[in-house]
């Protein structure tokens, strides 16, 4: 994976950036960099079965594993086990701002303790696999340049030279994850400012960007965008968002085309006992803005849970939706 650049990448986003998600948005975007949802040390080190969380199909690369995590022996070993399996990268997560998270001493909360996020890093540089780390502006009042600075320059020397920047602080208590989504307002420009000051790091933004447009115009900035909720609710966008990011491709493949190519693999996973469900929840929104969009989601959502469904529940779902072979590639 040595030179794939990450100038687009897919966030990391919980109970929704699995396998299966990932298989699917991987035939929608060659180029761009996938992440598991974020896996902790102890899912990893403590559950007895560490393929559950971090197998993968070798389609989805280049594919990062997020860790969750503050001890950086336990970190030092999830990061080697996941590169025992086979990932390409290993990202910290300093950026999660939900109770949980927090309860466990990771996450954003350790924006407010760099010398310990430094130390995990160095432990797990142990892998031999690039470390990175994604983080936010700052946390509380903690939201200062000097301290996003601070964090990085401590966490560089140890061997970082990736930040990804949610380029929103985020608040320690009174919000909920989704509120910490939306509610802190955007500030890319000190994401460009961190970018400017510190030009021989990588520095990839993330947060609220969601159209080419707006990824031509960041990377104009910045190494590489991170484009995370739009992406998920409307997969078809990813070939307009890729072509911005990589250059067009030639004759972009159809909606129906994507749906196509993902049976193939519907059909290994639910040989292997995986339920329909648990693939077609993520290409619910492959025709968004499309005629038959809500027909074709209304058919998955009341058919793919029944125990026998198979990948014909998926071919009937697309026989419902006109099929525009030629038709251009969505703009977000």
């Amino acid at each position: 994976m040595q030179g794939i650049s990450r100038r687009l990448s897919v966030a990391p986003m919980m109970d929704w950036t699995d396998r299966h998600a990932r298989y699917f948005l991987r035939l929608l975007a060659p180029r761009t960099w996938l992440y598991t949802e974020m896996v902790t040390t102890g899912a990893v080190l403590r559950s007895g079965d560490p393929a559950r969380w971090l197998a993968f199909d070798p389609a989805e690369r280049p594919l990062v594993l997020q860790l969750g995590g503050s001890e950086p022996e336990a970190l030092a070993q999830a990061a080697a086990i996941g590169r025992d399996f086979g990932y390409d990268e290993i990202n910290l997560n300093v950026g999660c701002p939900s109770d949980r998270v927090q309860n466990g001493r990771f996450g954003a909360c350790l924006m407010a303790e760099p010398a310990l996020v430094a130390a995990c890093v160095e432990a797990m540089g142990a892998s031999g696999l690039p470390i990175t780390v994604k983080t936010r502006l700052g946390i509380d009042d903690q939201d200062s340049f000097d301290f996003l600075l601070r964090l990085v320059d401590q966490v560089a020397a140890a061997g970082c030279r990736s930040f990804v920047v949610h380029a929103r602080k985020a608040w320690l208590s009174g919000l909920s994850p989704k509120e910490n989504r939306e509610l802190p307002p955007l500030d890319h420009a000190r994401v460009h400012r961190l970018k400017a000051a510190r030009p021989a790091l990588e520095i990839i933004v993330n947060g609220g960007i969601a159209t080419p447009g707006e990824v031509v115009s960041q990377l104009a900035a910045v190494d590489g965008v991170m484009v995370g909720r739009a992406a998920y609710q409307n997969p078809y966008a990813l070939i307009a968002l890729e072509a911005a990011a990589f250059g067009p491709i030639a004759n972009p493949p159809s909606r129906h085309a994507i749906a196509r190519t993902f049976l193939p693999y519907v059909e290994r996973q639910r040989a292997m006992g995986t339920p329909l469900a648990a693939m077609t929840r993520h290409i619910l929104g492959l025709f968004n803005g499309q005629p038959g969009a809500r027909i074709f989601r209304r058919h998955l959502s009341e058919t793919a849970h029944r125990a026998a469904a198979g990948p014909e529940v998926i071919e009937a779902a697309l026989r419902m939706v006109p099929d525009h072979s030629l038709a251009a590639p969505c703009a977000a």
